[in-house]
């Protein structure tokens, strides 16, 4: 028998939630297995990768859908809790929830969006009709959201040192410094004269890019007065280069402020930008499976 798909999971979890308590993700995976009568084999079934059982990645992909819809919320890490609209659906007993339901709330709609075209229709083209290659890529696209929504949430549990850290790691590993071993270190006090990091701009060391690192909850915007006193901190060090980093995101007049300034080159990158960087480069991701597209070799047939 096969294990149920992650959209049969969506409505024993929410109807599991519906007591309004903060349940554990180890508690829901156990219980709605239960609830299921999940059979020991279909328990047992892993991945094709052989990481992890089939049921508990299901159940897994069933909760971040059931999350981006609004239906339930994560008060804490690993933890869930229903939402007033998900205990509605639970009293309309509404046991076909799928994706198609699901599209009437546009934040789900947002979060399947790619490249400004919803994944379940694309140019008019509906999910069952387009190409495997055309599926292949937009659940990558989807996967590397997931991916970089949970690198964002756990950036946020770090200490502010650890983050100054994580930061010149990323710079470092964007090829900044090459190898040598003292290419990118962090400051030794976290808000060193206005500096938390920096890399050296390549191997031989011929310039210094200094770094600020700020991890802000996603509402705490860095504005105009904190950009002016990097490049006060900047002006200092008789640095030319700088990065600027934050978890959230920037005001309009700090942007403006660093592409009116002509004395300093300074980069502002966000918190989306940071974890798009960190899921580019390989800092704080690790690679699960790689899948191998093959196509027919014409010139291998032409050459018989």
């Amino acid at each position: 028998m096969n294990v149920p798909s992650y959209q049969e999971f969506m409505f024993p979890i929410i109807k599991l939630l519906s007591n309004g308590k903060i349940w554990q993700k180890r508690v829901i995976y156990h219980d709605v297995a239960s609830m299921m009568h999940l059979t020991t084999e279909q328990m047992d079934e892993t991945l094709p990768s052989q990481t992890q059982p089939t049921y508990i990645n299901r159940i897994g992909w069933a909760l971040t859908y059931l999350k981006k819809a609004g239906l339930i919320l994560s008060p804490s890490r690993s933890n869930y809790k229903i939402t007033d609209e998900g205990n509605r659906v639970v009293a309309e007993n509404i046991t076909n929830l799928n994706t198609a339901y699901l599209r009437r709330y546009p934040q789900f709609v947002e979060f399947q969006n790619i490249d400004g075209k919803n994944t379940h229709r694309h140019e008019g083209v509906f999910e069952e009709e387009k190409t495997p290659m055309e599926k292949i890529l937009e659940g990558n696209e989807i996967l590397k959201k997931s991916v970089c929504d949970d690198l964002l949430n756990k950036i946020l549990e770090q200490s502010p040192y650890a983050f100054e850290q994580l930061v010149v790691d990323l710079i470092v590993a964007m090829g900044y410094g090459g190898n040598i071993a003292d290419a990118g270190k962090a400051t030794k006090k976290s808000g060193d004269e206005g500096i938390d990091g920096l890399v050296k701009e390549d191997k031989l060391g011929l310039d210094t890019i200094y770094i600020q690192a700020k991890r802000y909850n996603r509402d705490n915007l860095v504005g105009h007065p904190t950009i002016q006193q990097f490049f006060g901190a900047l002006q200092l060090k008789g640095a030319r280069k700088g990065i600027f980093i934050t978890t959230s995101d920037f005001t309009k007049q700090a942007i403006e402020a660093v592409n009116r300034n002509n004395s300093n080159s300074v980069v502002l990158i966000n918190g989306k930008n940071l974890v798009e960087l960190m899921y580019e480069y390989n800092v704080g991701v690790s690679v699960e499976k790689t899948i191998t597209i093959k196509r027919v070799d014409s010139d291998y047939f032409d050459t018989l």
